[in-house]
């Protein structure tokens, strides 16, 4: 772990002093959050700042090294600390440590962490994305809250740590040299769920046997569920994604007939629905519990428990950031957003 600068421990001191909380100051010095708690335990035993006597080791890498191995995880944001300490001699043995470069990417604000992964955005999806922002962007909260977001989605039973890390500063966990675009993805051992949700109600949760298409989403969700859900608040619309089992001809008539009016949408934009938010607090909900799931029957159990724990202030607050989101996507050109 490298050194606290004597500056930022002075300045450190003084937020703790300030009513600040360790996980903030640690945020605001970029050091460990066991560094800050440190420096108070030793701040209260001794009354000073001072740095614990080291071993005095000498430092292993040259000023033009350590710029190297910046540069090249800044350029390469997938680049393994391990490959860069095999390229690198050391001082006093024939390479340095992974350890060691980690060390050095930390003093330039670089942290490893999974990539955000986003869908693929062709020029067409964002002008279609960029469009629609621009028609919905001017929608008051009153126009929000009639509108009903549903959508889709899966829930495994384990959730694997596995990928390559990427190196980014604090501020750019967003931009483009850290972000994965993949299409499709499979799970074995899940559960696939549907639920909707608007500024002062919500659906059932609804599990999906098996894989979703247009006659299930017919017969299952929309005629048991979403028109009977209508029919009591005419006002709304409904809005779901573009998926093949939303778009189906029968689908859209069966719609049509019973007069539900459906928000346009455009296509791989799960950044705009507030329901996507909506499944990542329930999946931390589910996972949270003392007892896990042990199979797929339980997490069903789990996953309908807890989304009746959901407040709907929490529901209603993602329903509410539908302009920001839009304003979000203008400032992207329509590209990725990180909503």
């Amino acid at each position: 772990m490298p050194r606290v600068p004597a500056h930022l421990r002075e300045r450190a001191l003084g937020m703790l002093q300030g009513g600040m909380r360790t996980a903030d100051v640690a945020r605001a010095i970029n050091c460990n959050v066991r560094n800050v708690r440190r420096l108070r335990q030793r701040y209260r035993e001794t009354g000073q700042t001072a740095d614990r006597p080291r071993s005095g080791r000498p430092r292993v890498t040259t000023p033009a090294e350590d710029r190297y191995i910046q540069t090249s995880h800044q350029q390469d944001r997938y680049r393994m600390a391990t490959t860069t300490a095999r390229v690198i001699p050391g001082t006093h043995n024939p390479s340095i440590s992974a350890q060691t470069v980690r060390n050095r990417l930390r003093e330039a604000g670089l942290r490893a962490c999974r990539p955000v992964v986003r869908q693929v955005l062709t020029r067409r999806h964002r002008q279609q994305r960029r469009l629609w922002a621009q028609t919905h962007r001017r929608w008051t909260r009153q126009d929000w809250q009639k509108v009903l977001f549903t959508d889709e989605s899966r829930f495994c039973l384990t959730r694997g740590d596995g990928g390559i890390p990427v190196y980014h500063q604090r501020i750019e966990p967003y931009t483009e040299a850290c972000t994965l675009e993949r299409d499709r993805f499979g799970d074995v051992g899940s559960v696939m769920v549907w639920g909707g949700v608007s500024q002062h109600h919500r659906t059932e949760l609804v599990v999906i046997a098996g894989n979703l298409n247009a006659v299930r989403y017919r017969e299952d969700i929309l005629l048991p569920h979403v028109v009977p859900f209508l029919q009591a608040h005419p006002d709304m619309t409904l809005q779901h994604d573009n998926a093949t089992s939303h778009t189906a001809r029968s689908v859209r008539d069966f719609l049509q007939d019973r007069n539900v009016s459906v928000l346009s949408w455009p296509e791989k934009s799960p950044d705009l629905n507030p329901i996507e938010h909506v499944w990542d607090l329930l999946d931390r909900r589910v996972r949270a519990r003392a007892i896990p799931s042990r199979n797929v029957q339980e997490l069903a159990s789990a996953l309908v428990e807890e989304w009746g724990n959901i407040s709907q202030q929490e529901l209603a607050n993602l329903v509410q950031s539908m302009r920001r989101g839009c304003t979000a996507v203008l400032n992207a050109a329509g590209g990725h957003t990180r909503y």
